[in-house]
């Protein structure tokens, strides 16, 4: 098993409302020449936490860090007209995210969760909010 310590937290960058899922993800990752969904889970506008790619397999999300994080996306983080960024997250995506980061964060105690932008300059705005502040867990 990898050893995770990292939990990275995305946006998919598609406006707010979209109706994208993990399929959709996936069908786009793959046709970038990518193994599959580059995430291990996504979360739909609805709140559903749908599987992407297996935790024990390397992730495709975040350059650098792979090999030792899991990593959750969500999708929206842009504005409805799509040219800026926003904390697009549904009542239902936030009720997900915290379970599902709260599940990972006793599987993996000592994994930092993170936002993208905190590893990553060239992402300033993924996932459009403070994840360290918004689900720091004791």
């Amino acid at each position: 098993m990898r050893k995770i310590t990292l939990i990275i937290v995305h946006c998919s960058a598609n406006r707010s409302g979209s109706a994208l899922r993990m399929v959709d993800m996936d069908r786009y990752h793959r046709s970038l020449g990518w193994k599959g969904c580059g995430y291990h889970y996504v979360i739909p506008t609805d709140g559903t936490i749908e599987p992407g790619r297996p935790e024990e397999i390397v992730g495709a999300h975040c350059r650098g860090h792979n090999a030792h994080s899991i990593g959750v996306c969500y999708i929206g983080g842009l504005t409805a007209d799509g040219k800026r960024p926003q904390d697009t997250r549904t009542e239902a995506q936030k009720m997900a995210l915290r379970r599902l980061l709260t599940d990972l964060h006793i599987r993996y105690p000592t994994a930092l969760i993170v936002g993208h932008s905190d590893l990553d300059p060239q992402k300033p705005h993924c996932p459009g909010f403070n994840v360290i502040k918004t689900y720091h867990f004791d």
